[in-house]
């Protein structure tokens, strides 16, 4: 029965309405993203990969149901010319048949349209691999197995694997289908109780599809050869001696193999029937596992692992070369450094890395910036601030604890889409402090600050742009500058009857909506009527959306992995963030493969809400690209930093322009370059082993390095991380900002083994240096440090605490300063809540220690003093020096005594406060001062005692006693 007209009509017209939907989404999409291109200048990057993606989709899509659908109707046309019936009796797949013809053709059309869509977006996928391999550059150093150009493996290989895995699908897909027709169709029959019947033709055609497949499969063999430079199977990665000697040797041979069974297949198209094509297969599985699998592994077993040393050498040395070539660390500077010294007070004084080292742990100090400057709730700041130096009016460079004062949306209770959209619009302020100075009360002190932006920072920089349209809180698209007349932006508060500064959006970032057809395509890709509807909408407004700096770099150069902490600096009086892209690959022969996310796990990405790296295994890195995304306008540029990178110029050929040379940065730019974060900590995985360049001594593995466990952290087995600060390495006369690390020994991870340090004062791509400490030297590793400083003033420590406050350390800094090296770790007291404010830490303390001797004060300037004192003096005889120590020892002991009792009275009088209710923070505060009278007294006194100080303990692991509560130590 016949359905009636009107119902039949309804399945074609949803069908059809449908594509149109999905068509005008696409269309959406693809206009959107051409206006967001247009707006940052950089169609041509959108049009070349727009083209070579659609280019690739077709050609994928065609190729690929040209194969199968060519091969589903051949063997439909053999078809046997009297049906199934010549082969026998009726058959079970009769009924099959009978049911599918009358809807073939739809089936067929229906399955070959997934089938180029879903190949099409695969091969469109490809498109990096597609450009790489056709605008490949030469690296100009030969692996050393087959001498071939690095940037064979690099582009090219890569190419003709996913070649290869196309033509497989194919084929295996034809090979598939067209038994599946010629099983319906009558071309063959599977016999009970076994055996296959089938026409000649389904013989001839199937055979010619097993012979191409068995081709493809020696391609497959002949390119493995090459792809041993990746093995996993050694000691190292790269081939190995098993590689070399036994799989190199047996790829050729199977490829041979592949070809001969191939022959057989082919030759069933003159002389079909037979047992051959059966022979050629059972002789190619047969040869891939006894050659391909049983024959290497008899090698691996009875040649190689009896003396492996001996048999891996050479390739151990060959991956050796690579690994430091391919992560850029071969010319690394390792020099041996005794570790050990006397300097005197002078010598300290005139040391500017010393005296203005870094105190503020940007990790710590999010929550005082908060506190201090969030100025209204609706903005905040990052869980971890970053670190830049900038000059004083007099010229001095320091470090300072930089952040922007980001936007988060509006207050609870007035969410609603105009507030979110077209008032909370952005950020405002650049807030900085010295990171070696605090004021009286512990607390930044702040140079560039408050709303109006004000402070000496912002004179010496010239900041005349303090608004941030785009930053790492600006997740949600904005309309700007539509009533320049009336402006409805939220500026920054003000003290008028309004309570608000309004400001309207005049940059040139983001797209015009004042069309009605812009505003109707954003309309449906936000989902969002009132962009159609709003009056508020003008001919002047602009929508910015993809705000985040990291999002607008991947955006324009989607062939750079990016590093997952920008930073923000004052660049020619406006705010830009600054972000390291690197170009990576995992093909560069003979080297070591490492997952980029597990190298730069530490405390400091747990703590980040950074952007997340991939899982990604790596074994190739360069820092090519410097990039800057104006917080105003959103403008990103991106200029060449490594020229020498073959991978960039690969890319400079694709993208034409894309990239500025080096000599376009600026002065002031340049100024807040600094050795990139997540590159840093790659290479200092790296460097933990490969820092050794001899291949026996790599194999034993006993002089390999660890990166030693965040102390301040209290947890084990998550490192510390890197910090930067401004240090004077040996050598040098003036301090350099620069990112460092310690590493421990692998065996006894308690000592120093190393202090590493890379900066780019050089010019690109940066240097790279280790003070290496010898075996024989006994230094303290940062574990032990802490264990020092914990036992040693563990009195104290807890005093500051008072119950109720928590004690957090900050990061444990090392300098090497005249021949040794000096740790410095500030420490912090934070309040409980109270009265509807949030905890935050205040600077209390400083410790420093330099060999075995420690010291703890108020400012760095005294716990040095502590340590160094006045060396310059004439040494008295060791009993004269006893003798008054011991008198000093006698008539400061009832001097302790009272001032001991003195901070014990301060410090019940400041926990009474603390639990009284409501609390009394008067009295609190009054309390808090007696006790750091009481405490400083105590300091001095003890300053005054004699200097014998205990050794360094064996263990690295703070004992329980006054053990402070965990804090985070992010980069600092």
């Amino acid at each position: 029965m016949r359905l009636p007209r009107r119902p039949r009509l309804i399945v074609p017209v949803m069908i059809a309405l449908a594509a149109i939907v999905v068509l005008i989404l696409i269309f959406t999409g693809l206009y959107t993203e051409y206006l967001w291109y247009d707006s940052v200048d950089l169609t041509s990057v959108f049009s070349t990969m727009l083209v070579t993606q659609g280019v690739l989709f077709v050609v994928g899509a065609l190729l690929m149901t040209g194969i199968v659908a060519g091969n589903t109707l051949l063997a439909y046309r053999v078809r046997p010319m009297f049906g199934p019936s010549v082969l026998g009796a009726p058959h079970g797949a009769d009924r099959y048949r009978q049911s599918l013809d009358p809807h073939r053709r739809l089936v067929f059309l229906i399955a070959m349209g997934g089938l180029a869509l879903f190949t099409g977006s695969w091969a469109a996928g490809q498109w990096k691999t597609w450009l790489e391999f056709a605008n490949a550059t030469r690296f100009g150093d030969r692996d050393p197995q087959f001498r071939l150009d690095v940037s064979f493996f690099m582009f090219t290989v890569p190419f003709l694997r996913q070649v290869l895995t196309f033509l497989f699908t194919a084929v295996i897909l034809s090979i598939v289908v067209s038994a599946i027709v010629h099983y319906l169709y009558g071309g063959f029959r599977i016999l009970n109780p076994g055996g296959v019947r089938a026409t000649r033709a389904a013989r001839v055609h199937l055979s010619v599809l097993l012979g191409v497949f068995l081709l493809l499969k020696a391609a497959a063999y002949a390119l493995d050869r090459y792809e041993l430079v990746f093995s996993h199977r050694g000691f190292v990665h790269g081939a190995s001696y098993t590689d070399v000697n036994a799989v190199l040797p047996a790829k050729g041979i199977l490829a041979v193999i592949a070809v001969i069974c191939a022959a057989i297949f082919f030759a069933g198209v003159v002389r079909p029937g037979g047992m051959w094509p059966g022979v050629a297969f059972g002789l190619m599985v047969l040869s891939a596992v006894l050659i391909g699998g049983v024959y290497p592994a008899l090698v691996d077993q009875f040649q190689v692992r009896p003396n492996q040393q001996a048999k891996e050498e050479p390739y151990i040395a060959r991956n050796i070369e690579a690994t430091r070539k391919a992560y850029g660390v071969a010319d690394t500077v390792i020099e041996s450094y005794p570790g050990e010294g006397n300097p005197e007070a002078a010598q300290v004084a005139r040391d500017k890395s010393v005296s203005g080292v870094r105190l503020l742990d940007p990790a710590l100090v999010a929550k005082t910036f908060q506190q201090e400057q969030r100025i209204r709730g609706f903005y905040d700041f990052p869980t971890s601030l970053d670190v830049d130096r900038y000059r004083d009016a007099d010229g001095t460079v320091r470090d300072h604890i930089v952040a922007v004062r980001e936007i988060t949306g509006p207050p609870q209770g007035y969410n609603n889409w105009i507030n979110r959209h077209l008032v909370y619009t952005h950020g405002y302020g650049f807030v900085a402090a010295p990171g070696n100075r605090v004021t009286s009360d512990g607390l930044p002190d702040f140079d560039a600050k408050n709303m109006p932006v004000e402070g000496p920072l912002v004179t010496t920089t010239g900041l005349k742009e303090p608004r941030v349209y785009f930053g790492e809180r600006s997740l949600d698209y904005v309309i700007v500058g539509g009533k320049p007349d009336k402006p409805q932006e939220l500026d920054y508060p003000g003290n008028d009857q309004t309570g608000q500064a309004n400001t309207n959006y005049t940059g040139k970032g983001g797209v015009p909506v004042g069309s009605f057809i812009n505003r109707f395509f954003y309309a449906i890709r936000y989902g969002e009527m009132n962009l159609l509807l709003s009056r508020d909408i003008t001919d002047k407004s602009r929508i910015l959306y993809d705000r985040h700096p990291a999002q607008r770099v991947a955006k324009v150069a989607p062939f750079l992995t990016l590093d997952s902490d920008p930073y923000p600096a004052i660049v020619d009086g406006r705010i830009v963030w600054i972000i390291d892209a690197y170009t990576t690959s995992n093909q560069y022969p003979y080297s070591q493969s490492r997952s980029l996310s597990d190298m730069i796990r530490d405390t400091s990405t747990d703590l980040r809400a950074i952007t997340a790296q991939p899982r990604d295994y790596i074994n190739y890195i360069r820092n090519s690209v410097k990039a800057t995304v104006d917080a105003y306008d959103g403008t990103v540029t991106l200029y060449e930093w490594d020229a020498d990178d073959p991978v960039l110029k690969t890319w400079k050929k694709v993208f034409p322009g894309l990239i500025k040379p080096r000599s376009e940065m600026s002065a002031q730019l340049l100024e807040h370059v600094r050795y990139p974060l997540d590159l840093f900590k790659v290479q200092r995985d790296i460097l933990s082993r490969y820092h050794i360049t001899d291949a026996r001594s790599f194999y034993n593995g006993q002089d390999f390095w660890n990166v030693p466990d965040d102390p301040s952290s209290g947890e084990r087995n998550i490192k510390q991380p890197p910090y930067y600060l401004s240090i004077t390495m040996p050598g040098a006369s003036e301090p350099t900002f620069s990112l460092t690390t310690t590493f421990v020994p692998r065996q006894r991870a308690a000592n120093l083994a190393a202090f590493m340090s890379g900066d780019v004062s050089s010019g690109p791509p940066g240097k790279l240096r280790i003070l290496r400490i010898p075996a024989s030297t006994k230094i303290a590793g940062p574990g032990q440090v802490q264990n020092t400083f914990t036992n040693r003033f563990a009195g104290e420590l807890n005093i500051l605490g008072l119950g109720k406050a928590q004690i957090l350390y900050g990061n444990l800094l090392t300098l090497p300063f005249a021949g040794g090296l000096l740790y410095v770790e500030p420490v912090y007291v934070q309040a409980p809540a109270g009265a509807g404010q949030e905890p935050y830490p205040i600077l209390r303390r400083v410790l420093v220690m330099y060999g075995n001797k420690v010291g703890s004060a108020d400012t760095l300037e005294e716990a040095l003093t502590q340590i160094f004192g006045d060396t310059g003096q004439v040494q008295r005889p060791a009993e004269e020096q006893r003798e008054q120590q011991e008198q000093e020892q006698r008539e400061l002991s009832g001097s302790l005594a009272s001032l001991i009792e003195k901070a014990q009275k301060a410090y019940a009088d400041a926990q009474a406060a603390l639990e009284a209710n409501p609390v009394d923070w008067a009295k609190y505060g009054e309390a808090q001062k007696a006790l750091k009278e009481a405490l400083d007294e105590l300091g001095r006194a003890r300053a005054a005692l004699p200097t014998a100080q205990p050794t360094v303990p064996p263990t690295a692991e703070p004992t329980p006693e006054a053990t402070p509560a965990p804090s985070p130590s992010p980069t600092g």
